[in-house]
């Protein structure tokens, strides 16, 4: 009965409204009406019902639109309007593309039946917005992969959890990871043959030549040596050691970690699998990665066995595990200021929601996990000025306000200024493509149809390299056995990312570079697959050759990614304050943190963060909230 008051209420206005257009919504006008319009992995189709001249119901569907991203807004758009016979309704912040397309169907769909869309374009009062108050034993600040994590471990240890989102839903910048998780000596490894000992002697050699008077860098390769060694007269299972791991992440972020960070995270990572296998989120499918010196990056698979998006699989799984443990998540509610009592102890977190309700949340514990600040690209600049500029593959919600408001109560910080781009940012649409492609045999040519670099580098030298090539792009190329094998790949395809051709010749043309140059790169890319040897840019990592036609490219550029910098935290991941004192009853973890990648994140230590370290935050704070 009230959603038909509603509807008669809504239908008075529109009429008076489209009146004042001069065009009034004809009130006998009753059905069910269809539009269609492009989403970002297709069409994207809407249901409107009119009753009387009202919209009473609106349904969506977009098979395509990526998973915690789109299908956030097919899901609450449409609801918006059921319940306010408006189409003039919030869209998802992250989810533009998809928003757009069920408000061009929507239109379509109101046009087919007959009547003016900007009829129905009216804002609703929502009335009276009240404040809130809530109480419970944790907070967390962020709903993304660290958030939730921390808050799954700290309601399994009896205590009840309240998250403030600032966004429509849940996932932040981890709902985008790509590839998978780094984590050593997991039995996962060992169902592969071990194949990488150019990648271990490389990384032996590196630290070496390069890091021989860092003294961390030089006990952890001494270890690894020794290690090799063992394993070389006696190859049982496949060789990854803690060790081994711990030397890839500090001489990829250049050695400047924090160690004990970094000891914590690796000796972490197979407990982190192991953990996510018992929420319902399987990582059995190991690979290769940028900056690993062996098969370490743990990867999820569809029912067929192809590779999939490492985000989009496990932010809904963890979303239903807190919704399982009664986990109360307040949605569209910006966390603005922490509370301390006359102690200094952090004692809950102020905030505001978007219809501008003031929200007070009393905490025994606060962990903030709001993610870094790549979205903000004023902050982005104002650290490193020659990002500016720069395209982002960051949420909307990655603005750093995690970090000012710990920064307020005496929060240190580390290494803002170390700011990731990726090699891999579609060109046109800015969509992150995943560092995995590289890792399964893909391979990167610039303008000229020459490959340039070591494409399974770490990121900030791909990056580099790629940046010094005409026009500061390139093109990654695939064959149609790795389509097969992804669908990953089979997205970008459907999206419209990519450009083919039944031969090299053909995708020469397409990607409009010199087919003989380009035929003759891809021959020699496939006699080093053959020979595993690449003599001109020293890659260890081979795969399969790219010899499968059809073939595809995507044109992708350098975006900034990750800001490795962030709170200064300690291995219980208690945030620190200028004196290297812990502030009482603050925690943090993921993006917001600094300390654990240095200067160059590897591809899939992010995944491993946010698991590990919002673990330990979750077990932290529930410790501190007895």
């Amino acid at each position: 009965m009230k959603k038909r008051i509603l509807a008669i209420l809504t239908a008075i206005m529109l009429v008076m409204t489209g009146a004042a257009l001069g065009e009034a919504a004809p009130a006998e006008v009753s059905g069910d009406f269809i539009g269609t319009a492009k989403g970002f992995g297709g069409d994207v189709t809407v249901t409107v019902t009119l009753t009387d001249g009202a919209i009473t119901a609106v349904t969506a569907e977009g098979a395509g639109e990526t998973e915690g991203v789109g299908s956030k807004a097919i899901e609450l758009m449409p609801a918006d309007m059921s319940e306010s016979g408006s189409i003039a309704v919030d869209t998802v912040a992250g989810a533009t593309i998809t928003s757009n397309a069920i408000l061009e169907a929507v239109k379509a769909a109101l046009t087919a039946a007959g009547v003016d869309p900007e009829a129905y374009n009216v804002a609703v009062d929502k009335g009276t917005v009240e404040d809130q108050v809530r109480s419970c034993d944790v907070v967390i600040v962020g709903a993304g992969g660290a958030g939730m994590t921390a808050a799954i471990t700290a309601a399994d240890a009896g205590k009840s959890v309240v998250i403030l989102e600032s966004q429509a839903m849940v996932g932040g910048n981890s709902v985008r990871a790509t590839g998978g998780m780094n984590a050593s000596k997991t039995v996962w490894q060992d169902e592969n043959t071990f194949a990488e000992e150019a990648g271990v002697e490389k990384t032996l050699a590196s630290a070496a030549e390069t890091y021989a008077d860092d003294e961390t860098v030089t006990a952890l390769a001494q270890t690894v040596s020794e290690q090799w060694k063992a394993y070389q007269e006696n190859p049982e299972g496949y060789f990854d050691s803690v060790e081994l791991m711990e030397l890839d992440t500090m001489i990829g972020g250049k050695a400047i970690n924090d160690f004990d960070l970094v000891k914590t995270l690796c000796e972490n990572s197979a407990a982190g699998i192991d953990w996510l296998d018992t929420i319902g989120a399987q990582l059995h499918d190991v690979a290769s990665f940028g900056g690993a010196s062996v098969k370490r990056i743990h990867r999820p698979v569809d029912a067929e066995g192809k590779t999939i998006s490492v985000g989009s699989y496990i932010v809904p799984v963890l979303e239903s595990a807190c919704e399982e443990r009664g986990i109360e998540i307040l949605f569209n509610t910006t966390a603005t200021a922490l509370r301390q009592d006359e102690n200094g102890n952090v004692t809950g977190v102020e905030g505001v929601t978007k219809d501008g309700a003031n929200v007070i949340v009393e905490a025994k514990a606060v962990v903030l996990a709001t993610g870094g600040f790549g979205a903000n690209l004023e902050m982005v600049a104002s650290y490193k000025p020659e990002l500016k500029g720069f395209m982002t593959t960051n949420a909307a919600g990655a603005q750093g306000q995690g970090i000012a408001m710990a920064q307020a109560v005496g929060a240190a910080t580390v290494d803002m200024d170390q700011i990731q781009i990726h090699p891999t940012v579609q060109f046109d649409t800015a969509a992150l493509i995943t560092e995995g492609l590289r890792g399964d045999g893909a391979i990167l040519v610039n303008a000229e149809g020459k490959r340039f670099t070591d494409e399974v580098g770490t990121r900030d030298v791909v990056s580099a390299a790629e940046i010094a090539q005409p026009g500061s792009y390139s093109w990654l190329v695939v064959d149609q056995a790795m389509v097969d094998a992804s669908s990953v790949i089979a997205g970008y395809i459907t999206k419209g990312l990519t450009v083919s051709g039944e031969d090299y010749a053909a995708l020469a043309e397409a990607m409009g570079v010199d087919a003989e140059t380009f035929t003759a790169t891809m021959e020699a890319w496939n006699a080093c697959v053959e020979s595993k040897t690449d003599e001109e840019f020293g890659r260890t990592s081979f795969a399969n050759p790219l010899n499968t036609a059809p073939y595809y490219a995507i044109k992708v550029t350098a975006g900034i990614h990750h800001t490795m910098g962030g709170l200064k935290i300690n291995t219980a991941t208690e945030v620190l304050n200028e004196a290297g004192e812990a502030i009482p009853g603050l925690f943090a973890a993921g993006e917001v943190t600094g300390g654990v990648h240095g200067a160059n994140r590897l591809g899939g230590n992010a995944v491993a963060d946010f698991i590990v370290f919002g673990r330990i935050a979750g077990a932290s704070a529930a410790e501190y909230a007895k």
